[in-house]
């Protein structure tokens, strides 16, 4: 069955975005970029909530074609027109989209449908930022792991990676890898009983 991996860049205090959804905080570099690269290259699938999703689809799809397009620029936009995208969006339903496909409803069963479906060849499906299609992926228990950058900064107040949890959940450590920036990669599984 395929997993869904979380990745996500977080502040030490577990926000992934200011009061406001600011970003401005989060430090990426080409080192970071090159490490990042090198696993997103092996998947074909990426996931998505609506506002990511349209985020992505405004800048990636022409950005490796820009005349100062950046080395990481051109390798990621050429990765993202070549992936098929999955968003979960109720307010997209009817959109039709010839590389993506909309979830808008019945969210467990389309999602379990997708991990059991040979269509990608058993390669991770990465839940890229989308911290209200994660909140409700991870109160459905459908992630299957959390790859997280750590940025060396505390925010205060924001919006958290974790949100309504119920139940206790344990992760099991897979990989983690300190950045000369400070960041600090955490790469876990979830553990199933």
């Amino acid at each position: 069955m395929r997993k869904i991996i979380s990745f996500m860049h977080l502040s030490l205090d577990g926000f992934v975005a200011g009061p406001n959804g600011e970003m401005d905080w989060i430090n990426v570099d080409e080192e970071i970029f090159d490490h990042v690269g090198k696993r997103i290259s092996e998947g074909n699938t990426a996931l998505y909530g609506r506002v990511t999703y349209q985020m992505m689809e405004d800048y990636w799809p022409t950005a490796g074609d820009k005349p100062a397009a950046s080395k990481h620029d051109m390798e990621h936009s050429k990765w993202y027109n070549q992936i098929h995208k999955i968003v979960l969006s109720k307010s997209m339903k009817d959109a039709d989209l010839p590389d993506a496909t909309i979830i808008s409803d019945n969210l467990p069963a389309r999602i379990n449908e997708i991990k059991q479906s040979r269509d990608g060849g058993g390669k991770e499906i990465l839940l890229f930022g989308s911290p209200t299609a994660t909140h409700s992926l991870i109160q459905l228990d459908l992630i299957d792991g959390y790859w997280l950058f750590v940025n060396p900064i505390i925010l205060g107040r924001g919006i958290p990676l974790f949100e309504g949890i119920k139940d206790k959940t344990k992760l099991n450590l897979v990989t983690t890898r300190p950045f000369t920036s400070g960041v600090t990669e955490l790469n876990y599984t979830v553990e199933r009983q």
